[in-house]
């Protein structure tokens, strides 16, 4: 069983829409390790796999990565 808590359905829709939109997100979040990691980063997709949900992104050097969306800390839009 997994581990993996759901986050708000808002905070779901606000991270589609980001993907879609091709919104920059200041995204906090913590890494396998339990660092604490922070990037400006556009959002390339939502999924789900392993009975979790996990966003994949791109940052400005070229670097991707996936974070399971309960490993999020904080994000904010850059659209502004």
């Amino acid at each position: 069983m997994s581990d993996y808590r759901p986050i708000p359905c808002i905070q779901h829709e606000r991270l589609e829409y980001a993907v879609l939109k091709h919104i920059r997100l200041e995204l906090r979040w913590l890494d396998a390790n339990d660092q604490e990691r922070c990037d400006s980063v556009e959002p390339t997709d939502v999924s789900t796999r392993d009975g979790a949900e996990w966003l994949s992104w791109r940052n400005a050097m070229g670097e991707t990565g996936c974070i399971r969306l309960d490993r999020i800390l904080t994000f904010s839009d850059q659209s502004s």
